[in-house]
């Protein structure tokens, strides 16, 4: 594997953003509302310039920007630099672009000063814990590391196990496809990691998280809930691609999105049914009656970092709200 695309990184970074900018407008529209207003393959155009993006985007780039600014990666030292780059976010007059509220309400805990275990919203596992997580895959670090990297920046907001090892789920897909992995065996080694992960609680990077909701036991059994939703959802996916694609709705297969593990499956299903059309692939994320924007982005972060930047239209890079950000963060993990 010596020929790999160019600049896999900015590829996967600026494909989030470009899925995300695609599924803006069509988040809350039914499906044949969408057809109706782009035709039946859906949005392939940025409208706008700049191409405006969600708290998805917003929340990577913090996600990004903590992650720079660290001078390692432990707890000690990222937690407080994600916590700033959150409340920073929320208190952004750029953060109005419908911000879920689990994040928002996080948040104004963790503005107040409490521990984050405390602060982050015990019961949620919504897809605000992995849409923001794609910068963590991009890191050279080893697995260890970004797996508690993933599950501290998902944490932070949502603490339910399925937001957890969803999160380190999608870390780890962008990771293999950054280094190489086909989009094809992708289902596979997701399916097999989840197998492996299944009673790892990462105390060193949660703490007492696990004793949140009361009744989790122990903390291998808090964190086998969440990886056993995922291979509830992984065994889905597999059944989806089992058959042809009908081109109907994907959430129909794996979920609407709003929840951590479905978003992870339905934009792999939009990936792996457009792995050689990059865009269709966001275009195919985006033409969903789910969370469009959160599907489409991570669409868009997959089948970027198997493409790398060739898998866009070259004038979008110039064109996409926060360009700057995501071609420094790209730069500085290609």
């Amino acid at each position: 594997m010596t020929d790999f695309p160019p600049r896999r990184a900015s590829g996967s970074l600026f494909g989030l953003a470009f899925g995300d900018a695609l599924g803006k407008p069509t988040e809350f529209l039914t499906v044949a509302e969408i057809v109706r207003r782009y035709g039946p393959a859906g949005p392939r155009e940025l409208v706008g310039d700049p191409a405006l993006v969600t708290d998805d985007t917003q929340m990577a780039l913090a996600v990004a920007g903590a992650l720079r600014d660290a001078s390692g990666y432990s707890p000690e030292v990222v937690e407080p630099l994600l916590r700033q780059r959150f409340l920073d976010w929320a208190a952004s007059p750029d953060n109005n672009r419908a911000p879920g509220m689990t994040c928002l309400r996080a948040c104004g805990e963790l503005g107040r000063g409490l521990r984050w275990q405390e602060a982050t919203v015990a019961g949620s596992k919504g897809c605000g814990a992995n849409m923001r997580v794609t910068p963590v895959g991009l890191l050279a670090v080893d697995l260890d590391t970004l797996a508690g990297l993933a599950q501290l920046q998902a944490g932070l907001t949502h603490g339910h196990p399925t937001g957890l090892a969803a999160s380190e789920l999608t870390a780890y897909a962008v990771r293999l496809l950054r280094d190489g992995a086909a989009l094809a065996d992708l289902p596979g080694l997701l399916t097999e990691r989840a197998h492996e992960q299944r009673t790892v609680y990462r105390g060193d990077w949660l703490g007492d998280l696990w004793q949140r909701p009361g009744d989790a036991g122990t903390p291998r059994e808090f964190i086998a809930q969440g990886w056993d939703e995922c291979l509830e959802v992984l065994g889905r996916l597999d059944a989806a691609l089992a058959g042809p694609d009908d081109g109907g709705d994907p959430c129909r297969l794996t979920g609407e999105g709003w929840i951590a593990e479905e978003a992870l499956a339905t934009a792999l299903l939009c990936a792996l049914w457009h792995a050689d059309d990059p865009v269709g692939a966001l275009a195919r994320g985006a033409t969903t009656a789910g969370d469009s924007d959160s599907i489409a982005a991570l669409a868009g972060a997959f089948v970027g970092a198997a493409h790398g930047m060739a898998a866009w239209p070259t004038d979008w890079a110039t064109r996409i709200e926060y360009a700057d950000q995501l071609a420094a963060f790209g730069a500085a993990t290609d």
